[in-house]
């Protein structure tokens, strides 16, 4: 009768509890988010960050890669200068990045 119970308790001794078998998944996902997600929460901030702060003769950079510069900005739309007597009016969220000015170098160079 205690041998029995005895190689009952040592079998039950060798598994994993249940939530053990979760934890991989859990690290995975901590993984995915910190290393994936997060940094593309942080880069997309900082673009709608540079498309609010959009102002008259910013030289800016279309999704599709027009350079130009801005006339006029709705709410919607934003009106670029491509070249002499060429004005597009470009819808605001498709673009891209705003283009520093020439003569500006950073500050710690």
């Amino acid at each position: 009768m205690m041998l029995t119970t005895l190689s009952a308790a040592a079998a039950n001794a060798g598994q994993p509890p249940a939530w053990m078998s979760f934890l991989p998944l859990v690290a995975m996902g901590f993984i995915f988010w910190f290393l994936i997600l997060r940094p593309q929460m942080r880069q997309q901030k900082e673009h709608r960050a540079k498309i609010a702060g959009l102002k008259k003769n910013d030289m800016v950079v279309t999704a599709g890669g027009l350079v130009g510069k801005v006339l006029k900005i709705d709410d919607h739309y934003v009106e670029l200068e491509l070249g002499p007597n060429v004005k597009v009016k470009a819808v605001r969220s498709t673009i891209g990045d705003v283009v520093p000015p020439v003569g500006a170098t950073p500050a710690n160079d």
